[in-house]
């Protein structure tokens, strides 16, 4: 699309002078245990306090599914995006019921609808252990044998905390392997669906409008957290703001950003640029098309594939945007005089030579993984076989495999700390379609023989003499590992019950897991060299910086901060704040007309609307996918909004921050009570949020 060319471009200008002059400005997404108060307080003259971040800290919610939320009552009610619970709606939905389309909402507790496999984890505290996990890798291991030194210990470590606490536990590795912090979480696995819009008024303006503003969307989805069989009682949720924000308001973002690569090195940014998204960007595009074409043919067949679709089409825009930003000097150029600056810098310290052999060891690295990289995303990532019965296949196969090992010597998707979570999805009752899984099976297939070549050994003994449409018929039809019961009696029998069974996709995961697992192992062995050689980047520039940074995200919990702001595009000044008026405008410039169609309750009760009420807002704060969701509050702790997207500027936040044009996009705390009031009728839910308590 040339508009959205010629708008990154704009932005890549802006970058060019932010990065080569290292204006941070508001950049970074900060630990709950290192949060940046002195920047706060020397330009905005907000302090953080211990109790504001707790309080913060322990009203926001993590969705296994890949987004964030936030409590916003004491009785377990959780909000969220509709396009985060879209994926449990779908799984709720049936052909009698399109929850996703048509929206839901539970008049009585016992309407609320438990979700199938969703899981939401609160985090209670962070413990550094850098020192613990570092001292268990021999000073002489390399590759292989470091990565297994290191995977032991943190499975050590993750179980010792499970016993002695009950929590959900996680090493995560920070600063690329600079650091290692210990994450507790409460976990809920009782959530049931309360609330969610018809999906017309959560993603009005569709794919067209997507990372663009002006937005108009009710973009929310709420859920209510249960135990023992009763709505869960939080101490930690915040009250929800009946004022709001107005522009220049400084607000806090509270999240679980996805992943950054800001602190990546010219080589694995080169990676990205050269190896990875050449393969993955035609992918997804790939997957789109067959989605879009398949969804046409039936109204069914849109409602079943409708979320899956929706994710890939999101995926083409955010990558299309980092692909474009690798393609421009704006980006590469400044970190490669960073790069530079920074090594000239540690050339005159002690560890000069150690930090320029580190550069070097990471190049080298990067270059191994280069290699096997399409192998290793098609058979241990399983892109060669895309469809919900290979996975389950697998997951049954290796599980058989891995429990009878030491905790520290499995796959650590296997280790005892992650049990719960992974038979919570193991024995999903999820629906799952078999033309659906045919479809995308017959493609991966086909993807497979494309990329490997149609003679190559594996690929002849994968496809067994048929087409790939043909072979994937056959698996998807006489496979049994759809039936929850099948899976349950195989994973309590174990190895010998997984062979005995002589499932034909298990055995398809037989046949390719000897050579999916040597690219693992050569993948992680090269990881770990990687992590190796960022922590001695990261001391040296500990010791010359201090801990002046944000590490890059990991899907955990963070804070950025940044103020309500217009800004200028292609010189037009965007206003801060868009309304219902607005919305109405828009589908009356479209008549009307798909993706710019209201629901007809909508277009019914347009009059009962204040159509001034402000529907979304733009501010600065530092994001990326996967702060969907992430509750916007003030500096009383207030709810004022939740993030649902950053605008198309916002796509190069993956290499670098600015705040020029790029903005976050969230939905206003005051639309959805107007929304909630005076078009869908549900007064209880807004008096609960307005409150805290149902009354």
């Amino acid at each position: 699309m040339l508009l959205a060319s010629m708008k990154v471009r704009s932005v890549l200008l802006v970058l060019t002078s932010l990065l080569a002059g290292a204006i941070r400005a508001d950049e970074g997404m900060w630990l709950y245990s290192a949060p940046p108060r002195e920047q706060i307080k020397a330009k905005y003259g907000f302090e953080l306090t211990e109790a504001w971040l707790e309080h913060v800290m322990k009203s926001s919610v993590r969705f296994n599914s890949g987004g964030s939320g936030s409590f916003v009552s004491a009785e377990g009610l959780v909000i969220t995006n509709h396009h985060v619970g879209a994926d449990d709606l779908q799984k709720l939905s049936d052909e009698q019921h399109n929850y996703l389309r048509d929206g839901f909402y539970a008049r009585t507790a016992a309407d609320e609808k438990k979700c199938v496999d969703l899981e939401l984890n609160v985090l209670q505290s962070i413990e550094d252990i850098t020192a613990r996990v570092n001292a268990a890798v021999p000073a002489s291991a390399t590759g292989d044998d470091a990565a297994k030194a290191r995977r032991r210990v943190m499975a050590e470590i993750e179980k010792e905390s499970l016993d002695r606490t009950g929590l959900r536990s996680d090493v995560v590795t920070l600063y690329q392997g600079g650091a290692y912090h210990l994450y507790r979480f409460k976990k809920y696995t009782d959530v049931r669906l309360v609330f969610a819009p018809e999906q017309q008024a959560a993603f009005f303006g569709g794919d067209p409008d997507n990372f663009e503003f002006p937005r108009f969307d009710l973009d929310i989805c709420l859920f209510r957290v249960y135990e023992n069989n009763q709505p869960a009682k939080i101490q930690h949720f915040l009250k929800w703001s009946r004022q709001g924000t107005k522009e220049g308001d400084l607000t806090f973002v509270s999240g679980h950003p996805g992943s950054t690569n800001r602190q990546y090195t010219m080589a694995e940014l080169e990676f990205l640029r050269d190896t990875q998204y050449p393969y993955v960007v035609p992918r997804i595009k790939r997957i789109e098309v067959l989605l879009s074409n398949w969804s046409a043919r039936s109204d069914e067949n849109a409602r079943r594939a409708r979320d899956e679709l929706f994710g890939f089409q999101n995926s083409r825009k955010v990558y299309d945007g980092r692909q474009n930003g690798l393609y421009s000097a704006a980006i590469l150029a400044p970190k490669v005089a960073q790069e530079k600056s920074f090594q000239d810098q540690a050339r005159d310290r002690a560890n000069g030579a150690e930090v320029s052999a580190a550069y070097d060891r990471i190049a080298n690295a990067v270059r191994a993984q280069a290699k096997i990289y399409k192998n290793y995303r098609m058979l241990e990532g399983g892109h060669a076989f895309m469809c919900d019965s290979f996975d389950l296949a697998r997951r049954l196969l290796r599980a058989a495999e891995e429990r009878p090992k030491p905790n520290g010597e499995r796959l650590k998707e296997y280790g005892d700390a992650r049990r719960e979570s992974f038979e919570l999805s193991l024995f999903s009752d999820k629906p799952i379609y078999t033309d659906l899984e045919t479809l995308t099976l017959a493609d991966a297939l086909t993807l497979f023989a494309e990329n490997a070549g149609f003679d190559d050994p594996l690929v002849q003994q994968v496809l067994a003499g048929k087409s790939p449409r043909e072979r994937a018929a056959e698996l998807i039809n006489a496979t049994k590992v759809r039936d929850v019961a099948f899976r349950k009696k195989l994973y309590s029998g174990g190895a010998a019950a997984v062979a005995a069974a002589k499932d034909p996709m298990i055995e398809l995961a037989r046949l390719i897991d000897p050579t999916a697992r040597a690219l693992r192992k050569d993948w992680e062995a090269n990881e770990e060299l990687r992590q190796q050689a960022h922590n001695v980047i990261e001391k040296a520039r500990f010791a010359m910086e201090g801990p002046a940074r944000a590490p890059d995200a990991t899907f955990t919990l963070r804070l950025s901060y940044g103020p309500v702001k217009s800004y200028e595009e292609d010189g037009k000044r965007v206003a801060a704040y868009t309304d219902f008026a607005g919305m109405f405008a828009r589908n009356a410039e479209h008549h009307n007309k798909e993706p710019f169609d209201l629901p007809a309750r909508w277009m019914d009760r347009k009059a009962a609307l204040n159509l001034k009420t402000p529907l979304n807002f733009v501010h600065t704060p530092d994001i990326i996918g996967g702060n969907s969701g992430s509750p916007v509050v003030n500096t009383a702790g207030e709810w004022v909004g939740i993030i649902f997207d950053g605008n198309l500027a916002s796509l190069v936040l993956d290499f670098a921050y600015e705040d020029v044009h790029a903005r976050a996009i969230s939905v206003d705390c005051r639309a959805i009570i107007e929304a909630m009031r005076k078009v869908y009728g549900v007064d209880p839910l807004a008096e609960e949020l307005l409150n805290g308590r149902r009354k």
